[in-house]
């Protein structure tokens, strides 16, 4: 195991009855980087999730968190990891600052560490205003921020984020991204899991593809987007004329159905672009509209999985 990884795994298995969930994972997590899991349903994403964060044994292989082996060290993974699940897990009658306290206490901080410790996040998070205030009268982003906060008590190390902005509206998503970010630059190591392929592309320094149980890609989100190809050149022609015209003097993709207009083309340099425009005013058509389409994180999904990523992952 390589001490340099804040998480390191390596063959892990996991079967449900007779179901193989995890066929072998492995998976390594540089200290201070944010790690995006992205899959469709039932991918194992979840199920990776809970055993690195010892809610559940592994079936084999070796994983370590901070060190620790998860299933032979369990206690001091737990003393290492912060965990932010789908659900919120706050106390709706009472102020985000008691929640904050009582989760300190449960931790065995001395009543005046748990107090300063809940002053700090409630600073750290943009939630002081709000700190004595019920937490049944917060919005969703609010709440999910207070949620990150109890992760949080203990500063630990290493972040695991199970879908953290589900449900949030996109100001709300904005602010978790936000404090996700001021984490990563305080030194944390996160391990995110999400239903939203922005994110990933936004937060993650590397994302891994899981499928099937198993790890079907990994590499930075630049690096997965050249595997599925190089920018389009979208041309729209006014007339299925000028369209069958551009047809046959470009190499293109034909259109994608009767009444399409539109023709892509491969494109990896600015020169390209001319080149593609010069054949076209060289044959008399000009196209109505045009635009570059840059691979994207859901060109890559649908690639690797056969599934888009709408309605999320688990």
């Amino acid at each position: 195991m390589d001490p340099g990884h804040a998480i390191d795994v390596r063959g892990l298995r996991r079967s449900f009855g007779e179901v193989d969930v995890l066929k072998g994972i492995d998976l390594r997590v540089e200290r201070g980087s944010l790690v995006s899991l992205l899959g469709p349903n039932g991918a194992g994403k979840t199920t990776t999730v809970r055993i690195l964060s010892t809610l559940l044994e592994p079936g084999s292989g070796v994983a370590r968190v901070n060190g620790f082996d998860v299933a032979t060290q369990a206690a001091r993974v737990r003393a290492s990891i912060g965990l932010t699940g789908q659900q919120t897990a706050v106390d709706d009658l009472l102020s985000g600052y008691e929640n904050l306290v009582l989760m300190g206490r449960l931790f065995r901080l001395g009543a005046g560490s748990a107090r300063r410790r809940a002053r700090e996040l409630l600073e750290l998070f943009d939630l002081a205003a709000a700190g004595r205030r019920q937490v049944k009268t917060y919005s969703g982003g609010m709440r999910r921020r207070l949620d990150l906060a109890i992760s949080l008590v203990t500063a630990p190390p290493v972040l695991f984020l199970d879908e953290p902005t589900t449900g949030l509206d996109p100001r709300s998503r904005g602010d978790v991204w936000t404090t996700v970010r001021g984490l990563l630059a305080d030194g944390v190591t996160v391990l995110l899991t999400t239903q939203y392929l922005e994110e990933a592309d936004q937060l993650a320094d590397r994302v891994v593809v899981i499928d099937g149980g198993a790890v079907v890609a990994d590499g930075t989100p630049a690096e997965l987007k050249r595997q599925v190809g190089a920018e389009r050149l979208e041309l729209t022609f006014s007339d299925a004329g000028a369209l069958a015209t551009a047809h046959r003097v470009l190499t293109a993709d034909r259109p994608r159905g009767d009444g399409d207009l539109t023709l892509s083309v491969p494109v990896e340099h600015a020169k390209d672009i001319k080149r593609v425009l010069d054949q076209l005013a060289g044959s008399g058509v000009e196209p109505g509209e045009l635009f570059v389409a840059k691979p994207t994180l859901d060109d890559v999904f649908l690639t690797l999985t056969g599934q888009t990523a709408t309605g999320g992952a688990r």
